[in-house]
Parts: structure tokens; C-alpha cells; sequence
């Protein structure tokens, strides 16, 4: 039973620190005062808004980031975004 309670708990605990390492999105004025450390780009076809968010966040993370700021959006069909990345 104990090793049952300690394998739920470490599984909370993991997705709980998981969750702690997402990248942040933030604004121009909260970017001034972070070290940029790169750019990355996204694109796809047919996506909303909070998909672009999901895919810049992922990608963020794989590069070490702690937030990015978004420098350019395209929309339509077709979307692009460039975001910055910052530790």
C-alpha cells in the first residue's frame, strides 16, 4: 500500500513540475528587463490562436526559455508568428 501511495504522489509531483517549466508569453514593458536569448518561428495551416500560443510555448522550452514575446503574426489560411525568446 505504501509504495502504491509513494507512486501516486510521485506522478503528482511531476506533472505539477512540468507545469512549472512552461514558458510565459509576455509584453514588450516585462521583456526590457530579461536577457534574450534567440528567435523561433512557427507556422500552419488552419490553427486558432491558442494553437500558435501551444506551439510557441513548446518550442520555447526545447530552447532552454523561460518566456517569449511575440515580434510577428501573420493570420489567415496560411499563419506564421516569430516570437523572442527570453531566460
Amino acid at each position: 500500500m505504501k509504495i502504491k501511495t509513494t507512486v501516486a504522489a510521485l506522478s503528482i509531483l511531476s506533472v505539477i513540475s512540468f507545469g512549472a517549466f512552461a514558458a510565459d508569453s509576455i509584453s514588450s514593458d516585462q521583456a526590457q528587463a530579461r536577457q534574450s536569448i534567440g528567435t523561433v518561428s512557427i507556422g500552419s495551416v488552419g490553427s486558432s490562436p491558442m494553437d500558435m500560443h501551444e506551439m510557441l510555448n513548446k518550442k520555447a522550452e526545447e530552447q532552454g526559455a523561460s518566456s517569449y514575446r511575440i515580434i510577428e503574426a501573420r493570420t489567415g489560411a496560411n499563419w506564421h508568428a516569430t516570437a523572442e525568446l527570453y531566460k
